[in-house]
């Protein structure tokens, strides 16, 4: 029953009505694309849902102040459909409670499930532990005529099961008796705002629409109370017209209270306690959602031992404000999107031996890239983000990049197994103090490791990669590329393009066939190269290629300084050979003997011989 008061507590702004039905009543296949119609359709509906969670809070803000009645749990018609407050207690509201306090609306179906068809709304200090000995399957209505919600906001949510019964929670559509697997008119979602939210050995199913707040399963943070909208209760017949409901003076909305301890704080000026939400996960499986698990303004989060699967989007969104959280071995698994996605504003975010298989997107997701670039609307910091790793995990068959570093600042990418994709490990856009080692890369159709566009101190060192068309590349970017092993590329080992300056490339072993082992003929800027093992790579490169790429204009100049030197030795010998010629056995000084005389002297002849005659002139 709708009480009196709690209904003159409720703003005058009308909600929009829930889970509209599509124009010619019959609801989509599931396999019609999403039209602008149906987005206008489902922005609208989220909308709905943030203004009835506006009016819930403006109600729930005033109500235990208005006598010990309203500190008992009560009920709110807010137009699209009824809420159930669950006020604060000591002990947990429980399956038994919920049987008491709505009676029709939380129903025993024959199959021992339970049918829930009203909204539930945990406040700040309430429990609610959705549990049962034998396994508990909440079914949440969800058809084109609306959907319903558990929210907790500030309070403490626990869906919980154990190994041989684990507690089940999906949307249902009461026409169909199935599962609603059609997002275009709403459907049923669990949300956690502020406050602790458990679930272990829990299985969620098919839930959530549109955005992140609403995408299924949803833990995130709040925003401060906004008490100036609160609106207090109407005045009674026949009361001042200058005095509200309880005989306090009031005008235009203004009311006035008596001196002493404030009832409502100024929030301008304190934090509230509700402005993060606390979150453990283990041993569960959400499935079909729009975004298996989506997380945002959350510090101390854990998830381990957890499989999701199937979602619409991505599969595990850390959004903004995500701070010291810890995801281990759990399985993000074909998934629209990104397996997981660790998004600009976290920080201290652990990913550890987990899988991201099977993804539309990336497998891995890490960007810390600033929310402002400069002063912004609203005035949001332009330091880059960080301190985030994935470490000892496996991303296999995704349909982008196995692990992408999109900015962000000292990010560590440790001991993965990177099976396909079109790249394996990727950093890019400014980001700086990146560490890629140990990592095992296979099966690549373009880039194994992928450095560029302005990525600073980045660490290559101790990969192997195997497969890719190329290697290691890096462009227009700084890193050091130490220690790795390429073997089975087929275009280039490493390749550097670009401004590389100060960058290095040292104690590789590059292994494959293709134009080249180290490719550094496109780059520029003062780049080491040194100590690289190439004896085992095949050049595949042409003789003219193999000129240009050493025939560089120092190369060059020493090339033709050597040949002048070679040709003026060979001339030399030759002129020195033709003038040294000489015939073995001569006398040395035989070029020094004298000329024969031109004249021969004829010596004397004896007394008693003829003389000679005498010659005339």
């Amino acid at each position: 029953m709708v009480l009196p008061l709690v209904a003159a507590l409720l703003l005058a702004v009308p909600a929009a009505t829930a889970g509209a039905a599509p124009a010619d009543g019959a609801k989509p296949t599931d396999d019609q694309q999403i039209t602008p119609a149906d987005a206008d359709n489902e922005a609208a509906l989220v909308a709905a849902e943030d203004h009835r969670l506006d009016q819930v809070r403006a109600v729930v803000a005033v109500a235990a102040l208005k006598g010990n009645r309203w500190t008992r749990p009560y009920r709110l018609d807010t137009g699209s459909g009824y809420t159930l407050v669950l006020t604060q207690r000591s002990a947990p509201y429980g399956v038994s409670d919920l049987i008491d306090l709505a009676p029709q609306t939380f129903v025993r179906r024959h199959d021992g499930s339970y049918l829930l068809t009203e909204n539930i709304y945990v406040d700040a200090g309430a429990k609610l532990n959705l549990s049962s000995p034998g396994g508990l399957d909440l079914l949440l209505a969800s058809d084109n005529k609306g959907f319903v919600s558990i929210i907790s906001f500030g309070g403490r949510l626990t869906l919980a099961g154990t190994p041989q019964a684990p507690m089940r929670i999906s949307s249902w559509d009461t026409r169909t008796d199935k599962p609603d697997t059609d997002v275009r008119d709403g459907r049923a979602y669990v949300r956690a705002v502020g406050g602790q939210f458990s679930m272990n050995y829990a299985r969620v199913d098919d839930l959530g629409f549109w955005s992140g707040r609403t995408g299924g399963l949803s833990l995130t943070g709040t925003d401060r109370p906004d008490t100036s909208n609160i609106e207090g209760p109407a005045p009674a017949a026949g009361a001042d017209p200058g005095a509200d409901g309880t005989g306090q003076p009031s005008s235009g909305g203004i009311v006035a209270e008596p001196a002493g301890p404030l009832t409502t704080p100024d929030s301008r000026f304190s934090v509230p306690t509700l402005s993060y939400v606390s979150a453990e996960i283990t041993d569960s499986v959400i499935s079909g959602n729009l975004y298996g698990l989506f997380v945002s303004g959350a510090t101390g989060v854990n998830i381990s031992r957890t499989q999701v699967r199937d979602s619409l989007e991505t599969g595990v969104v850390m959004h903004r404000g995500v701070v010291n959280a810890i995801v281990d071995r759990t399985v993000s698994q074909d998934n629209g999107g990104d397996g997981f996605v660790l998004s600009r504003a976290t920080e201290e975010v652990r990913v550890t031996g987990s899988k991201a298989l099977s993804n539309g997107g990336n497998g891995f997701t890490l960007s810390g890239r600033p929310l402002a670039s400069g002063p912004s609307a609203s005035g949001e910091p332009i330091s880059s983000y960080g301190s985030n790793s994935v470490s000892d995990s496996i991303a296999e068959g995704n349909g982008r990049y196995g692990i992408e570093i999109f900015g962000g600042t000292d990010v560590g990418v440790q001991n993965n197994q990177v099976d396909g994709g079109d790249m394996g490990i990727v950093a890019r856009k400014d980001a700086s103090k990146v560490s890629i080692t140990g990592n095992h890369l296979t099966g690549q159709k373009r880039q194994g490791i992928s450095v560029r566009d302005g990525v600073s101190a980045a660490t290559v060192t101790g990969n192997i990669v195997e497969g890719a068309d190329t290697g290691v590349y890096v462009r227009d970017s700084q890193a050091e590329v130490r220690g790795n092993t390429v073997q089975d590329v087929t275009n280039h080992g490493i390749s550097l393009v670009g401004d590389v300056a100060k960058s290095t490339v040292s104690y590789n072993v590059v292994a494959g066939v293709g134009p080249s082992a180290v490719d550094t003929s496109r780059a520029h800027g003062r780049l080491t190269v040194k100590e690289n093992q190439t004896f085992a790579w095949h050049d595949t490169s042409s003789f003219w290629i193999k000129f240009r790429h050493y025939a560089s204009p120092m190369t060059l100049l020493w090339l033709s300084l050597l040949l002048i030197i070679l040709i003026s030795a060979l001339l030399g010998a030759r002129r020195s050979s033709r003038r040294g010629h000489r015939v073995i056995g001569t006398h040395p000084y035989a070029d020094k003997a004298p000329l024969p005389s031109a004249v021969t002297e004829v010596s004397p002849v004896s007394a008693d011989r003829h003389p000679v005659p005498a010659m005339t002139e």
